[in-house]
């Protein structure tokens, strides 16, 4: 897997976090500056000097196209405007630093649904053996599949837990304190019927006592022992009040003692005819049904294995240090994401997963707007800021339709508005005025889906429902956000519009080919000066933008932004025709075969190009070619198109290789 920068580790920096500009941030906005120019210089000319009007119905489809395509490159540029480098002191590094004992509990939720439970039962053990104190970790397994199978995994994997030595030290640690409290009980409990005895002497006593003296140093004795905090009126109160005291003590060693059993698991009741609402229901109910507590939770998807700095790395950003008490104080922050990355992707990366360029400079541009997305897996939220926003929104929904009464474990916290629940609820929470951080740090890993088909449908349910989030939430509309956290959501929900731009740009050099006509006036000198210098400057910024990240990679994710243009229209038709969309878990293991048929409109176009070529080829060859010059301007283009697609039509038929 190629390597890409990410952020520097090292703790060599004064106070516990420091921020700062991405590198060569200010080389992209200088170019970005030039490239919005000459962008819009284009397109004046477009609009004024091109317009075939003898063609409009294929001139207007190219002009919107480009349009679109410069509104989205206006708002990439301002999204990537200030993106920030995040550094943080790990936790037991923090100056002053935190006691162990007054570190946050933590909850890890692991999601899932049909997985196969050895997958699930790596992430577990990833997760019991992070580096937290074992008393303030809790690891859930949030089984939506309710699997025998699953269930009895997590019996075995916790009683493996429970008998390692690090949970043995920790139970030999609370035994100990558990005995010397009761021995601490045991001597009040012999001491008290003396000291009752002697108190009540003393209050009966007179001045004409024999031993005045002694009687004297007794009663100053006691007066002293009450005027120590907490103060009593009598030193039996006294006694009365440190008995329970020590009670209590007692109780929680035992309570902590049934807590060290900290892996369990959770398979929420189904009613038949309820909406479940899929993974946000999941966790949701998790939340809400008083089995888990942690100040913090982590979610992971089944297959996203944590390393062992994990919590240490990501629970120093939900605290800051206040000068004038001298203690830390948890901040408004409500989530933060890590970087999320695949330990299977084949070489080539075919089905174009490696997404460095938004766990890069797209993600660390939100972060500089405070708008950084929660993507779901590798993320760790404050519990209290998932529960009142959850609760909110309950009850504004419940305003509208008391019959959602029966769901309210089911959609208080998460989302479940949208079958993209993770982004939807990062847009709630910077609504209601938390804060979002993104550590570009890669902290777990998962697996990436290995075939065409799931590849598809994990991108269909990305398109499906963030265009939900547009219909049902427009960030626009949205009260709260500021406008820089209203324009990047609105920038992701306006790139999944682009296959009908695609569908154009890559259908007019085959009209062209076939029929000679154009939708763009000229093709001559005063075209090339206006299109030539706004094209060369663009791939320039884009190249500072994308500044580190392999250009394999940056490639692959261009071909798929293109190649994938029937799926975002299908995406959008789904949404905008009201048709029922349902959350469709992401296969965890290959499905063999060839997928061509999912690719038939991609290969529809691919041959079509190819014939194009071939049949201007054939004209010149006889001499019937008109206008060669714009044929072969087409003709590099249709080029660059076929390069585009070819990325998807190969993956259709990719195999992994045999083994030796």
């Amino acid at each position: 897997m190629a390597s890409v920068s990410i952020s520097d580790n090292s703790s060599n920096f004064s106070g516990n976090s420091r921020s700062s500009l991405r590198k060569r941030t200010l080389l992209f906005r200088y170019l970005a500056e030039i490239n919005l120019i000459f962008g819009i210089w284009y397109l004046q000319w477009r609009i004024t000097h091109s317009i075939n009007f003898d063609a409009l119905w294929i001139s207007i489809p190219l002009l919107i196209a480009e349009i679109y395509s410069y509104f989205g490159g206006v708002m990439f540029v301002i999204g990537l405007w200030r993106p920030l480098v995040r550094q943080i002191k790990s936790l037991d590094q923090m100056i002053p630093s935190i006691p162990r004992s007054d570190w946050p509990t933590v909850d890890v939720f692991i999601t899932c649904y049909n997985e196969p439970p050895e997958i699930v039962e790596e992430t577990a053990k990833a997760a019991l053996t992070m580096d937290y104190p074992p008393t303030k970790l809790c690891v859930y397994i949030l089984d939506d599949g309710n699997s025998a199978d699953m269930r009895a995994m997590t019996e075995r994997l916790c009683i493996e837990d429970l008998q390692s030595p690090k949970l043995q030290q920790e139970a030999n640690r609370i035994d100990a304190e558990h005995f010397y409290l009761l021995e601490r009980l045991k001597q009040l409990e012999n001491l008290t019927p003396k000291t009752e005895a002697a108190e009540q002497w003393l209050q009966t006593s007179s001045e004409a006592v024999a031993n005045e003296l002694t009687t004297k140093f007794v009663q100053s004795l006691r007066q002293f022992i009450l005027w120590l905090p907490p103060t009593d009126q009598s030193i039996s109160h006294r006694l009365t009040t440190e008995r329970k005291a020590l009670e209590e003590a007692i109780r929680k060693k035992e309570l902590e003692l049934v807590e060290l059993s900290r892996f369990r698991y959770i398979a929420r009741p189904k009613t038949p005819g309820v909406a479940h609402h899929a993974k946000a229901g999941n966790i949701n109910y998790a939340i809400f049904s008083g089995e888990t507590a942690g100040n913090f939770i982590v979610t992971l998807d089944a297959d996203h294995i944590p390393k062992s700095n994990f919590l240490k790395r990501v629970v120093p950003y939900f605290y800051i240090y206040n000068l004038s008490t001298g203690k830390y104080e948890q901040n408004q922050v409500a989530f933060v994401q890590t970087r999320q990355d695949f330990y299977n992707i084949p070489p080539g990366d075919p089905f174009g997963h490696q997404a460095n360029l938004f766990y890069g400079p797209l993600q660390q541009g939100k972060d500089g707007m405070n708008a950084a997305f929660y993507t779901g897996t590798n993320a760790i939220l404050r519990r209290e800021a998932l529960v009142s926003v959850g609760l909110q929104n309950f009850a504004d929904e419940f305003a509208k339709d008391e019959k959602r009464l029966d769901e309210f474990d089911l959609v208080g916290g998460v989302s479940s508005n949208s079958i993209t629940e993770d982004m939807n609820t990062a847009m709630r929470l910077h609504s209601a005025g938390w804060k979002s951080i993104y550590h570009n740090e890669l902290l777990a890993e998962g697996l990436a889906p290995d075939d065409l088909s799931s590849t598809l449908k994990q991108r269909l349910r990305w398109a499906q429902g963030t265009i939900q989030v547009l219909v049902r939430e427009n960030p626009l509309t949205k009260s709260g956000l500021s406008f820089w956290q209203r324009l990047q959501y609105f920038k992701t929900m306006y790139s999944y519009f682009s296959g009908f731009a695609t569908l154009v740009f890559i259908s007019c050099p085959i009209i062209y080919f076939f029929t000679d006509i154009v939708p763009v006036k000229t093709y001559g000198f005063d075209f090339a000066i206006h299109f030539l210098p706004a094209f060369i400057i663009n791939r320039l910024t884009f190249l500072a933008a994308t500044w580190g990240i392999p250009a394999t990679e940056v490639w692959r994710s261009e071909q798929y932004a293109i190649a994938l243009f029937p799926l975002l229209i299908q995406a959008v038709w789904s949404v905008f025709t009201g048709q029922k969309i349902n959350f469709e878990v992401t296969p965890k293991q290959r499905q063999s075969g060839i997928y061509l048929r999912l690719v038939w409109p991609q290969l529809v176009v691919f041959i079509l190009t190819i014939l194009g070529i071939l049949w201007s080829l054939y004209r010149f060859a006889i001499g019937h070619l008109n206008n060669p010059l714009v044929h072969l301007l087409n003709g590099a283009w249709a080029i660059y198109n076929l390069l585009l697609l070819s990325a998807i039509i190969r993956a259709s038929v990719w195999q992994p290789p045999k083994e030796a």
